[in-house]
């Protein structure tokens, strides 16, 4: 009978350490894309001017992108939430709003006193947070909105049934006024977001006010959200601002943008979020300007930007400095500069405050501003949004904000790195060792 016990105790062992190791596997998942390539076409995959491009990006990621668009790009809380609370305290039918990062404070309080004042007026709104990044919310606070008419739901709470859902958050930025005006970013509730992104304590962020067929899209994304915390499917034209035709509601005349959201998701193999960025870099062929809060790419990631260094593109990366809110991830980030500085890749460290902004501009065409982070949470675990736009209006304009933030930024070169403190070596190979889960 000891050998049989001994026998199933093996066993049981076993059977733990298999699913402990799938459980690190899998919490510890990256992103599959190591190249991009185009079978039997010898110019390659297609650069961000050819018309083939967008098509591309549809149809790899899934998202369409429509004319009719108007786009509007804010760099700062003093630029975003004037407009942000005009709009929601002219609401006349509906409010949607999905929201990570929440905090007590000034913001948190002007933002109830607007949505409970339209709830008053008849408004329905409806608020999405997610458990993690809103917990600094008291109850007090999500009482007295839900007293006052607001329909509040939690994107996955921590439950212990649900613990493998855990690393999966909704990071996404959602904000949708009477179906026909969206609002997408690096944004959240907390009074670091007033100011103009130049001062220590001001967070300087990059945002989208989007009116078209991508509010539709950025409202489908909220839609999928609130069926997983409530387990109701909201749809309908009024949700949706739908025309009797089946077609978008008729935008003013001149808002030709092209445009659409993507609705970035967690899964197994390869992302959206992962597809996009890949395709993004491998269709630069002029100059690729990427501003990211957490830039912390993956091996394979530093070879595409690499690769794009070596056919001729002029890649920059803007990325904080020690004002980064996530010292970890500010250290794990720069354990790959030696790598892209030394294949040609220019990066630069905004040093007037925290930069929180997360966009994307390629050859003065291509153009993306969304909550995706370049790292592999937002490639491989998050929900992101990200409103893409092919247009060179709006990358006009992401190109001369990227050209005003380098004004506040400081080069790092390999010379200049090399001579960085030992003890900045010692945590950057530390840090670099949670970059997966980071």
């Amino acid at each position: 009978m000891s050998y049989v016990l001994i026998g199933a105790l093996g066993v049981l062992v076993f059977v733990v350490l298999v699913f402990a190791l799938i459980g690190v596997l899998y919490v510890t998942r990256g992103t599959p894309v190591r190249r991009v390539r185009a079978p039997g076409d010898d110019d390659g995959p297609p650069g961000a001017r050819e018309g083939r491009f967008p098509a591309t990006v549809e149809l790899l990621t899934k998202t369409e992108l429509h004319p009719g668009h108007a786009v509007e790009i804010m760099t700062c809380g003093d630029e975003l939430y004037p407009r942000l609370w005009d709009d929601l305290r002219n609401a006349r039918h509906s409010i949607t709003l999905q929201l990570y990062y929440c905090n007590p404070g000034r913001m948190a309080d002007e933002f109830a006193e607007i949505i409970l004042e339209r709830v008053n007026a008849g408004v329905r709104v409806l608020f999405l947070r997610d458990a993690f990044g809103s917990a600094p919310l008291p109850d007090e606070y999500i009482e007295r909105l839900e007293k006052g008419g607001v329909k509040v739901a939690v994107f996955r709470p921590t439950r212990w049934w649900e613990l493998h859902k855990v690393q999966h958050r909704s990071h996404i930025r959602v904000v949708v006024v009477d179906g026909r005006i969206g609002y997408t970013g690096g944004f959240g509730l907390d009074d670091k977001w007033y100011g103009d992104g130049r001062h220590v304590g001001q967070w300087r962020d990059s945002t989208a006010r989007f009116t078209g067929p991508a509010v539709q899209q950025l409202q489908a994304t909220f839609a999928s959200g609130w069926a997983e915390a409530t387990g109701v499917l909201l749809t309908g034209d009024h949700f949706f601002h739908i025309a009797e035709d089946g077609e978008p509601a008729p935008t003013r005349e001149g808002d030709d943008v092209c445009a659409g959201l993507l609705h970035c998701s967690p899964t197994l193999g390869s992302t959206p979020a992962e597809r996009f960025m890949a395709l993004s870099i491998a269709g630069a062929r002029e100059r690729l300007w990427i501003s990211n809060s957490y830039f912390v790419p993956d091996e394979h990631f530093c070879d595409l930007l690499a690769i794009a260094v070596k056919r001729g593109v002029d890649v920059r990366i803007l990325t904080p400095d020690r004002h980064s809110d996530v010292r970890t991830t500010y250290f794990a980030g720069r354990h790959r500069y030696p790598r892209l500085l030394g294949a040609g890749v220019r990066i630069f460290e905004y040093s007037a405050a925290m930069m929180h902004a997360k966009t994307l501009v390629a050859d003065g065409v291509w153009a993306a501003v969304g909550s995706n982070n370049f790292d592999n949470r937002s490639m491989a675990f998050n929900d992101e949004s990200v409103l893409m736009a092919y247009d060179e209006r709006v990358a006009s304009r992401l190109e001369s904000v990227f050209r005003e933030d380098l004004k506040f930024a400081d080069e790092i070169t390999l010379d200049l790195f090399r001579r960085r403190p030992w003890f900045d070596r010692v945590l950057e190979r530390g840090a670099t060792a949670l970059s997966r889960i980071l």
